[in-house]
């Protein structure tokens, strides 16, 4: 088996371990946390809460089904293609990390819509009063930032040239 095998094999068992991890926790916040009242893990800053989210981030898009497929289509489609382009080696490991990620939190979500015709939201930043959310959206915005971190600050143009699809215009000179 060759690098790029074992790593596209070890991305797809981190992939569904992820997703497991974002149900499992999702399955607990029913369990336990549907009708009852706010369990306080640091009285003040954060709470667990249930809470059902029938829309995107901070509630947008309210019932849009349709939408958040097309959305998780793409993300996914965006992810298989970055990591099938990009090389094994240790230099993009992070990227194929971040593409993993980003597509279980897709998915996670995705199943909840699906399923449920909501997302089950339940950690609660109380001192902020930042918007109720769930493992899969940590994975989200997790990956996202450190895409822009690497992106940014770490790759170069040229590092990222296997993402490209054709020569760019201009580019021969």
């Amino acid at each position: 088996m060759n690098q790029k095998t074992k790593l596209i094999c070890g991305l797809i068992i981190g992939f569904l371990i992820a997703i497991g991890v974002d149900q499992w926790t999702k399955l607990l916040a029913v369990k336990h946390l549907m009708n009852q009242s706010t369990y306080k893990i640091w009285d003040g800053v954060f709470e667990l809460l249930y809470s059902e989210n029938r829309g995107a981030a901070f509630g947008m898009f309210q019932g849009k089904q349709f939408f958040f497929l097309v959305v998780a289509l793409v993300v996914l489609s965006a992810a298989l293609f970055a990591i099938i382009r990009m090389p094994a080696g240790k230099k993009y490991f992070p990227l194929h990390l971040i593409a993993m990620f980003l597509s279980a939190g897709a998915v996670g979500n995705m199943i909840d819509r699906f399923t449920r015709g909501y997302v089950v939201d339940f950690l609660y930043f109380k001192l902020i009063d930042f918007p109720i959310f769930n493992v899969a959206d940590c994975y989200v915005t997790v990956s996202m930032f450190f895409f822009m971190m690497f992106f940014f600050f770490v790759y170069k143009e040229e590092d990222l040239n296997c993402l490209s699809i054709g020569k760019k215009k201009g580019a021969e000179n």
